[in-house]
């Protein structure tokens, strides 16, 4: 198992302004591609899939994200709340990225059967963004659901399960899909764990017992503002499919070229 252990903190006694985030304020430089409807990406985004319970992070993760991937990567997000359009509203005021990149989807239903039963919805916002921008990124937020709660590959590449160390290191031996199968496990609010009794040392034994070599990020994301070791993850995802585009290109390239 790959395992990244707790993060120091970048910014001791940061707390996260909900209405406005200095980190991101007019700093989007890397936000590039089409700004008009039509005319279609040139290629398809890098779509991760961001789930979990309840309060366990999962807005603030994309936000930190944002801030991460924002002055080289072109970005993308969609949120799902059930009855509200609340996430999209937390990221819009903290600024992480213009407006119009921004879509929620009211789901209506429980939050796994709009990622994984029912895609259409969010399947048809993605492509939606993906033909106004042409991101290089396309992060997607699943309301707030259970253990068991999975994306559809046909709507993600790669999927985050992010659960947090309230619930006590009894969660990721309580297993299910969202802990299992997750391409990455991201346990959050590592900097709380003394406080609620918790031992990172069985919460990491436990994954790696569970997830069979999938690897899992320890992490505090009010400590760690751009989530370094989340987003050092999907550098190496995107970096890999550059090189594996490339590689296509080069041995489908016509003998001495055109």
């Amino acid at each position: 198992m790959q395992r990244t252990d707790p993060v120091p903190p970048h910014d001791p006694g940061h707390a996260h302004d909900h209405d406005h985030d200095p980190l991101a304020a007019g700093r989007w430089p890397g936000l590039s591609g089409p700004t008009g409807d039509g005319g279609g990406p040139a290629r398809r985004s890098l779509r991760v899939g961001i789930g979990g319970p309840v309060g366990s992070g999962k807005t603030e993760l994309v936000s930190c994200l944002c801030r991460a991937f924002a002055s080289d990567l072109g970005l993308a997000v969609v949120t799902n709340d059930i009855f509200t359009r609340e996430d999209a509203a937390i990221l819009e005021r903290k600024g992480v990225l213009p407006t119009e990149r921004i879509r929620a989807v009211q789901t209506g239903c429980c939050p796994h059967t709009a990622i994984r039963d029912d895609i259409s919805e969010n399947l048809d916002t993605v492509e939606q963004l993906e033909a106004r921008f042409d991101p290089d990124l396309v992060l997607v937020e699943s309301g707030g659901d259970n253990l068991t709660a999975t994306f559809s590959y046909a709507l993600v590449d790669v999927q985050i399960f992010v659960i947090d160390v309230s619930g006590g290191d009894k969660v990721p031996r309580k297993g299910g899909p969202g802990i299992t199968r997750s391409d990455l496990l991201v346990v959050n609010k590592t900097d709380l764990a003394e406080m609620v009794g918790a031992d990172l040392g069985v919460m990491a034994r436990d994954a790696e017992a569970g997830r069979g070599g999938r690897p899992t990020a320890f992490v505090s994301l009010r400590l760690d503002p751009r989530a370094e070791p989340v987003a050092a993850w999907i550098r190496g995802l995107l970096a890999d499919r550059a090189a594996a585009s490339l590689a296509l290109g080069t041995a489908t390239a016509p003998a001495g070229g055109a």
